[in-house]
């Protein structure tokens, strides 16, 4: 399954060329993580209430073509992978059929002081509801 996130592209969001900002892009990714969680029944609030967070450890973003102001945009985002501690993201940023960007982002359950820590198995659990593979 796939979770999608829709999104507009306001005006101030965009660069001297009228493109969307690619700093944007990478936000627009973040908001489609978080609203995954959200959907699973964990929000980062909840998640640090019960002393744990998730970081990311590395992202990867390739941009593909310019998001404009006014467009209606979506944030595919799914589950490529969940490990003990650890989980991978694959997502895209489509405007209809096209794909204006494309995030692999990997990420750690950590405690609230930084040290690894295995994700809630409730969290798993709703995380690989969305695991899809070769998106």
């Amino acid at each position: 399954m796939i979770h999608k996130t829709p999104i507009s592209v306001r005006f101030y969001e965009l660069d001297p060329y009228r493109h969307l900002n690619h700093s944007v892009y990478i936000q627009y990714f973040e908001t489609g993580r978080i609203d995954l969680f959200k959907h699973v029944g964990w929000s980062l609030t909840q998640m640090a209430d019960l002393g744990t967070q998730i970081v990311v450890v590395s992202i990867e973003t390739q941009f593909i073509a310019p998001g404009v102001e006014g467009d209606e945009l979506v944030v595919e985002t799914w589950v490529e992978e969940v490990k003990r501690v650890s989980m991978h993201f694959g997502q895209r940023l489509v405007r209809g059929d096209d794909v204006l960007a494309t995030q692999s982002v990997h990420g750690a359950c950590v405690s609230l002081d930084g040290r690894p820590k295995r994700i809630p198995d409730d969290l798993t659990a709703g995380l690989i509801s969305f695991r899809q593979t070769g998106q």
